[in-house]
């Protein structure tokens, strides 16, 4: 069955219609990474969003559902140029094909997928419409095409009620790490040392407790915690500071998440709450940027943004050059920042933009990037440890040494 992928500047593209049979209206956006359309199709920041995959060929190792990074499949429709249909992986559940359909969202292939990237990154994202109906007259179309807005998408994507998890590394492969807080941490790693050392640096979160703020988190950010000894505790994203602080948390994340983030007004007003605490805070993409605005900072939207595993970033305190993997829209005004409440930690070296932020005199720091990268790259994933060490530091300078306090 033919399918039409129609812009808001009157392009048409004539493709092969694939996953769900209906028409939908949405932002049209691209992402450069050459793996990994799982975690993609499944990071919620995609909502109300339509993803063009730049990579050729989209399909070839099938849905693999362990790798989900939520429940279900977040854009609103999924553009390739060629849809493998025959997957060779054993650990693949379905194919793309088939997870599209089960999830109703409607997608195109075989169309040419570069020349759709030039035209937004010389015109800039737009919307536009995936269609299986032709329209020979574009007239009524492109009116609709030009009013669609993603909406307060925040509120969609987030959880619905809170929940834990549980540290997640034991000395046997992927067990269970049950009752971690209990134990004399030194000496139980006294005997890693020799058998697994690795582990030393995956467990220096043993016994912290971290409130994760959920705006529509990636499984992997929680992982990345869990997998080093921290116990998380996962919150809805109109959660008040209030409500977060009354749990004594060691520390707090504010997670990735779609949408503008000036729409979260009422969410940056309990951000602006916690970070007047001195418990210490990590934040990324979407929290990266609502931290900035509660702390009287600015956000602009980008031409096209930034999606994609494959983005280098500057950390300017060492000049040091890592892969990151990315996916925002807006970004934070840096040139017109306070340098008295907040300075620039790490920087785009393609264009130069913000990505991360190291505030005065408080417990915060921020990225834009993605450091619990699923699928990778893991270049900076140590920036979870620094956070873990912060959190240490705080401890200690008040005298608890270490939390059981939840």
């Amino acid at each position: 069955m033919k399918a039409y992928l129609i812009l808001e500047d009157g392009t048409v593209f004539e493709g092969i219609h694939i996953g769900a049979d209906r028409e939908v209206v949405s932002e049209i956006v691209f992402n450069t990474s050459m793996a990994g359309y799982l975690e993609v199709l499944t990071d919620p920041s995609y909502a109300g969003q339509a993803v063009c995959m730049t990579y050729p060929l989209i399909g070839n190792y099938g849905i693999c559902k362990d790798d989900m990074e939520s429940d279900r499949p977040w854009p609103d429709g999924f553009i390739v140029r060629e849809l493998s249909r025959i997957p060779s992986n054993f650990r693949s559940d379905c194919t793309i094909q088939q997870f599209l359909e089960e999830n109703n969202v409607p997608g195109i292939a075989g169309i040419d997928t570069r020349a759709l990237t030039k035209i937004l990154r010389e015109k800039g994202t737009m919307n536009g419409m995936i269609t299986t109906r032709e329209y020979p007259d574009l007239r009524g179309v492109l009116p609709r095409l030009k009013a669609y807005t993603t909406g307060k998408v925040v509120e969609k994507v987030s959880c619905k009620e809170k929940y834990v998890v549980e540290p997640s590394v034991s000395l046997e492969e992927n067990g269970p790490l049950s009752g971690m807080a209990k134990f004399d941490k030194e000496a139980w790693l006294q005997g890693v040392r020799e058998k697994r050392p690795s582990l030393v640096r995956e467990l220096n979160g043993a016994g912290l407790q971290v409130a994760l703020m959920d705006f529509g988190a990636k499984r992997n950010i929680a992982a990345s915690l869990a997998a080093r000894g921290c116990r998380v505790t996962v919150y809805p994203a109109w959660t008040s500071a209030e409500e977060i602080l009354a749990g004594r948390p060691d520390g707090i994340m504010l997670s990735n998440g779609p949408g503008d983030p000036k729409e979260c007004t009422g969410i940056i007003e309990e951000i602006r709450k916690l970070s007047q605490t001195e418990v210490p805070i990590f934040a990324i993409c979407l929290g990266h940027q609502l931290m900035a605005l509660a702390n009287g900072a600015d956000t602009y939207k980008m031409k096209y943004g930034h999606r994609g595993g494959n983005h280098p970033v500057r950390d300017l305190s060492t000049g040091r050059v890592y892969i990151s993997s990315q996916n925002h829209g807006y970004v934070v005004d840096a040139e017109h920042l306070d340098r008295s409440v907040a300075v620039p930690a790490f920087v785009n070296v393609n264009d130069g933009t913000n990505e991360g932020l190291r505030y005065t005199g408080k417990n915060i720091f921020t990225v834009q990037f993605h450091p619990e990268a699923c699928p990778g790259p893991q270049d900076s994933g140590y920036l979870f440890d620094r956070f873990i060490e912060m959190m240490r530091e705080t401890d200690s300078a008040a005298g608890r040494g270490g939390t059981e306090n939840a």
